[in-house]
């Protein structure tokens, strides 16, 4: 059965850091294709980042370019969202996300509030 399970959101002020972490089970995260999302209060979800089975990343939003990464590590297959100097409008729920064999699979969500 897969499962992705997140954590490391928390309340963080303007300018800090934090690294999410979503660890799966049921598939390995070296042989897909993983998806970071979020979505704010209101808004609809939208996708952050992505890294590929062969490594390659990418950033979606133009507003988290050079501040956010995304990252894994087979051994613990483990992917990982390192967020910098985050700001207000970064506050959202953040999901990860991967398709498997024509299933789709969401984590819970982790809240990320970033306020003073």
């Amino acid at each position: 059965q897969v499962q992705l399970v997140e954590s490391g959101g928390e309340v963080v002020q303007p300018g800090g850091s934090l690294r999410l972490s979503c660890a799966a089970s049921g598939f390995s995260v070296s042989d897909h294709v993983m998806f970071w999302y979020r979505q704010a209060p209101e808004k609809e979800r939208e996708l952050v980042a992505t890294i590929t089975a062969a490594g390659e990343t990418t950033n979606i939003p133009e507003s988290v370019s050079g501040r956010f990464a995304v990252s894994r590590d087979d051994s613990q297959n483990t992917v990982y969202l390192q967020m910098n100097s985050l700001k207000p409008e970064d506050t959202a729920v953040y999901y990860c996300f991967a398709w498997d064999r024509g299933t789709e699979y969401w984590s819970r969500g982790t809240q990320v509030t970033v306020s003073s």
